[in-house]
């Protein structure tokens, strides 16, 4: 077996269903009369974002993420609306997990859920206002340019390869920062499968620690400065590993 069609084989095992008729879209069916109940007239949307809407999940990671767009005559802080709905959800029988700008939940004991509330800021785009935990402050986003960005750049099948590695690995490093790092270590490069993973990898060993990654939303949210610096070194390291092993299957499974 090549190591390309070692990859693919991986790819095909963790493929999801991402058309109109997805069992993963049962969630919304399940989960919009629960928001509805907690948001009210407030709430104007609840709609797929997250690696489901950009093209890049796996099986085994979190299955859909779910974007709550709240008015902006919303009176809570955004600290007060990620908290209350915590609180609701825990209330009405889930187990929530506090994530940096979601929450996370278990659905009908098949799907992993992440709820991401957000104000938005006008009526004339999509932009919206968001808690982030970890920092204790807001910012302004967009998610269906982050959609935009991800699936024009084309690297879903990579993406995903480096996202069962991460998760295999143990390190942390968000699903978005991962996605923009993949297209800024391919740009202008076209190699077969491994041959571009292998080339991320390269990238997160030499460039990744002092790379500045910036939101196509809002540059002025650094993505990059999610991370510390501790936890760039410990990716950095990790691929490092990569590099010297003598397999595929000592990198990914």
């Amino acid at each position: 077996m090549t190591a390309d069609q070692y990859l693919y084989e991986i790819l095909g095992r963790e493929a999801v269903d991402m058309g109109p008729q997805s069992p993963i879209l049962s969630v919304l069916g399940t989960l919009n009369p629960l928001l509805w109940r907690w948001a009210g007239n407030r709430l104007h949307s609840v709609t797929p974002s997250g690696s489901f809407a950009k093209g890049t999940p796996n099986r085994s990671g979190t299955d859909i993420d779910l974007f709550i767009s709240l008015s902006r005559e919303t009176t809570e802080t955004l600290r007060e609306v990620y908290e209350n709905l915590f609180s609701f959800i825990r209330a009405n029988g889930y187990a929530p997990k506090r994530q940096n700008v979601s929450i996370n939940i278990r659905v009908s004991a098949a799907y992993d859920v992440d709820l991401v509330p957000a104000k938005r800021q006008n009526m004339m785009n999509f932009d919206h206002s968001l808690y982030r935990r970890r920092a204790d402050t807001w910012t302004k986003t967009n998610v269906q340019t982050h959609i935009n960005h991800v699936r024009a750049g084309g690297r879903q099948s990579e993406t995903r390869i480096l996202k069962l590695w991460r998760t295999q690995k143990g390190l942390e490093l968000p699903s978005f920062y991962l996605e923009l790092t993949t297209i800024d270590a391919l740009r202008g490069y076209n190699g077969t499968l491994s041959q571009n993973v292998w080339r991320v990898f390269q990238y997160l060993s030499s460039s990744f620690v002092g790379a500045r990654v910036v939101d196509p939303a809002n540059t002025n949210n650094i993505i990059s400065d999610d991370l510390t610096a501790a936890e760039k070194n410990q990716v950095k390291a990790a691929a490092d590993r990569a590099l010297l092993a003598n397999s595929w299957e000592e990198i990914v499974r």
